[in-house]
């Protein structure tokens, strides 16, 4: 068995080797040299951390026995034996220098793993030690390895929940555990309230914390440092002083120094010892949970779930538009200190029907998506000339005319990607100060990996079943406990969100959800991806425009587009379904929703009216637009109502003198003049049929139209003007957040190609590295030895003659030079050329291109 991870890796074959990459595919990042850069990479802190966060609970509990069982050192003799079950397994105290070399007998995992209470088989704990070493995290062969550095660092200074030998904590600790009889006397005659402080410390972490008073140790007792990465727990008076003092004072708890603990708190720790006894019914791991917990034990038919979220996600797009929408009448300011006021927040969510919490969401899903971005106001426009406001983008209008389930697809897809975390706007900050929306508080590089695995949990389960969110919880715990802790209102809140969006309906997955994880969106990698590394079939496909496994699973969901509506005699418009993106224009111009959902419901009113002819349409235009969308008869109401309310507009004229107002009604004008909602406006009056104002031709046909009166515009011949919709302000078109964007802390995704490269690079740097140790004497001799000046210049025209014939025959060559710090170097390379004074070759090693002045190169020697 090799001694050290770099000779393992050495003897695995290029399949295993590209497995280890496909595991761990953050050691390639950026790419090794040779195997030793790879296997110090594999035993780096950071990169073992990386790999036990994808293990399970019991791949890691495993993981902890093999620690327990490993061999004393040899220079170490504070060893502790395990008895379980009757047989016994040598442990080495955590943290030992020569532990990480110290070799591991299979049996003795299987004798710990397996010991009676446990609920763990010899298959499943093989299993676990193949998963171990299939990611170097152990190495060796099936009945012997080791544990790789970079483990006990990246993992609690307490395997599997147990504490140090009692001779490294407290001799007189160490004395009552010397005893095992006496030990369990001990126990047998501690009180209730000590025993129930043992049960909860056996069960891991072994460190408590106490009042100083509560754990002062008789005198003699020794308290010893513990690790500074345990987590103690509280043990505060509420658990009782009196049965600490009972604990420690009998020689069952040791106060240990230098762990965490809070001021006028002392720590204390249970030895292994004890703990071991106390696991006497459920082995030394403790209760063993091979399996992951049930879950789904609710059953939903797949056809409801599907479309219980496609409704959910048509009506999303819905509210979505009506938000953005609001947004573009009324552009929200940007905070000095960054994001939307809680004011403004609270305004958008009434304007576009949700709670705050939704229209938080939709905000920061719409400013990931592309469809919300910053603008600048000019200086005139505000109070000073770096005031921004949040509006739509020019992506806005285009979104608005797409299919709904293409729509929805770019919202669910950017949810899916973006790195901000909406659940957070509205709490307090450290500073006590609110959480808005689009500040940088809300930003989390690891979101979408939670997004996903949240998802990916439910995407694991049979289709239909339904779980509650406390079993998708334990289910995530068990799956990635290191990953998991402490992020439970995380993981509610992506459910939820999931939910809000239509990802889940009935609390399952829907079949369109599965398709955007698995990335079969118009922006995420198709099931072809690996054929396709660069992405360019995808590329071609999102220019034709061509629907996506995603837009095409929504959109069978979907109720199909209608281009017609029903008029009722009270002058209600009913659209049996979602309007094409013409018709939802036509309808927002005309009439006022009154309801929303599969079938809306929308009223002509005066006002209604008056907004359309000030939009320009004709009468002759209004009518002929009901008779054209409707399938029922125009109400006969509804003819007058245009009639009479386009007789009306117009009676008043304004222009842009300043502005100026005229009409040949003059009681019209009389009444205009003493409007005192119209105060503002400084009228005053030329002509009985002229009145001027001091504000612009345009100001003044807002206020005139919301104090309720029909005023249109005139040229400067009296003419009227025919004003389309005033062309709304955009903000800069921004690229959406999709799929394809990188998540910080996500691993990279490495193709089947790149693994075979990757390997195959490996292999050439390990045996250039392999050639740099056996460097020719010649080189070693001219790179350390003085010579004279004839000597010199004989050796350096013999080397020039070595590397032009290297030139021509392609060769490997061993060249000995002075680098630019006077230092003697060699290296390993393929020259390309020779001119200029300069020599060009290639070093396969690290496949570079490297340039030596002829003038440095002391030797050259071929390489055989």
């Amino acid at each position: 068995m090799a001694n050290t991870l770099a000779d393992h890796l050495r003897s695995r074959s290029d399949a295993e080797l590209g497995d280890l990459l496909r595991l761990r595919p953050d050691l390639v990042v950026p790419a090794p040299t040779d195997i030793a850069t790879l296997a110090a990479r594999a035993q780096s802190r950071v990169s073992s951390a990386r790999a036990l966060d994808d293990l399970d609970e019991f791949t890691l509990r495993i993981l902890d026995a093999a620690r327990l069982c490993r061999e004393p050192s040899a220079r170490d003799g504070s060893a502790a034996t395990v008895h379980a079950a009757g047989s016994a397994a040598t442990v080495d105290p955590a943290g030992s220098a020569d532990a990480a070399v110290a070799a591991v007998e299979l049996d003795a995992v299987l004798a710990m793993a397996t010991a009676p209470g446990s609920g763990a088989t010899a298959t499943q704990v093989r299993a676990a030690v193949d998963r171990l070493l299939a990611r170097c995290l152990l190495y060796g062969s099936a009945g012997q390895f080791r544990v790789a550095g970079g483990v006990d660092e990246a993992s609690s200074p307490y395997p599997a929940g147990l504490g140090r030998p009692a001779a490294d904590l407290d001799d007189r600790v160490a004395r009552r555990c010397a005893d095992p009889a006496a030990l369990r006397r001990t126990l047998l005659s501690a009180p209730p309230s000590a025993r129930a402080v043992l049960d909860r410390l056996a069960a891991g972490p072994p460190l408590g914390t106490v009042t100083t008073a509560a754990a002062v140790p008789a005198a003699g007792a020794q308290a010893r440092g513990a690790p500074a990465a345990a987590a103690p727990a509280a043990l505060g008076p509420g658990d009782g002083v009196s049965p600490v003092r009972w604990l420690v004072e009998a020689g069952l708890l040791a106060v240990v120094t230098d762990a965490p603990a809070t001021a006028g708190s002392q720590a204390v720790e249970l030895p292994r010892e004890v703990g071991l006894l106390l696991r006497r019914d459920t082995g030394p791991l403790g209760a063993l949970r091979p399996d992951p917990p049930a879950a789904g034990s609710a059953e939903r038919d797949p056809k409801a779930v599907d479309s219980t979220g496609a409704g959910q996600a048509m009506e999303l797009v819905r509210q979505a538009g009506a938000l953005l929408e609001a947004l573009a009448a009324e552009p929200a300011p940007l905070l000095r200190t960054g994001g939307i006021g809680v004011r403004e927040l609270r305004r958008l969510a009434r304007a576009g029907g949700v709670s705050e919490s939704l229209a938080g969401l939709l905000i920061e899903v719409g400013y990931a998506a592309g469809l919300l971005g910053a603008a600048e106001l000019p200086a005139s426009a505000s109070r000073t000339a770096v005031d921004q406001q949040i509006l739509p983008t020019g992506s806005y209008d285009q979104w608005t005319n797409e299919p709904v389930a293409r729509r929805w697809e770019r919202l669910a897809g950017a949810w899916l990607a973006m790195t901000r975390r909406a659940g957070l706007i509205g709490r307090r900050d450290d500073r006590d100060r609110p959480i808005t929306a689009l500040s940088t508080d809300v930003e989390r590089a690891g979101a979408p990996t939670v997004r996903r695995t949240v998802l990916g949990v439910l995407a694991g389960l049979p289709p239909g079943a339904a779980p509650t969110a406390d079993e998708v919880l334990t289910l995530l715990a068990w799956q990635a406990p290191r990953r998991s802790r402490g992020r439970d209102d995380l993981h509610r809140e992506v459910l939820d969100e999931a939910a809000q969006l239509g990802v889940t309906g009935l609390g399952v997955l829907t079949g369109y959800g599965r398709s955007l994880l698995a990335g079969e969106g118009r922006d995420g990698r198709d099931t072809a991806a690996d054929d396709d590394p660069l992405g360019v079939r995808a590329t071609e496909r999102e220019h034709r425009g061509a629907a996506s496994t995603v837009e095409r699973a929504l959109n069978d969901l979907l109720p199909s587009p209608v281009d017609h509506v029903l008029l009722q005699a009270d002058l209600t418009v009913v659209v049996p379904g979602p309007p094409e993106p013409a018709l939802a224009a036509e309808l927002e111009l005309v009439a006022e929703p009154e309801s929303t959902g599969a079938a809306s419901v929308h009223r002509v009113t005066p006002a209604s009216v008056r907004r359309a002819l000030d939009a320009g349409y004709q009468a002759a235009e209004l009518h002929e637009l009901f008779a054209r969308r409707s399938r029922t008869p125009v109400p006969q109401g509804l003819t007058y109502l245009i009639d009479d309310s386009a007789r009306t507009h117009g009676g008043l004229r304004a222009g842009s003198a300043g502005g100026y107002l005229r009409s040949d009604d003059e009681a019209l004008l009389a009444t205009v003049l003493a409007d005192r909602r119209l105060a503002a406006l400084s009228l005053r009056r030329l002509a009985p049929t002229v009145l001027v104002c001091v504000v612009p031709a345009g100001r003044m046909l807002e206020a005139l139209r919301q104090a309720g009166y029909a005023p249109v515009p005139e040229d400067g011949t009296g003419a009227a003007l025919r004003t389309g919709r005033p062309r709304a302000r955009r903000a800069p078109v921004r690229h959406p957040v999709t799929l394809r964007s990188v998540d910080p802390l996500a691993a990279p995704k490495l193709t089947a190609p790149r693994i075979s490269g990757l390997v195959e690079q490996l292999r050439r740097g390990e045996a250039a590295a392999r050639a740099v140790r056996r460097t020719p004497g010649p080189i070693r001799a001219a790179n350390g030895q003085a010579v004279d000046g004839l000597a010199a210049v004989q050796a350096h025209s013999q080397a020039l003659a070595v590397l032009q014939q290297a030139v021509r025959d392609k060769a490997l060559v061993w060249v000995g030079y002075v680098d630019a710090h006077g230092a003697a170097a060699s290296r390993l390379v393929r020259p390309v050329s020779i001119g200029g004074g300069y020599l060009r070759a290639e070093d396969e090693r690290t496949e570079t291109l490297h340039t030596f002045a002829l003038q440095r190169v002391t030797a050259a020697v071929v390489h055989d």
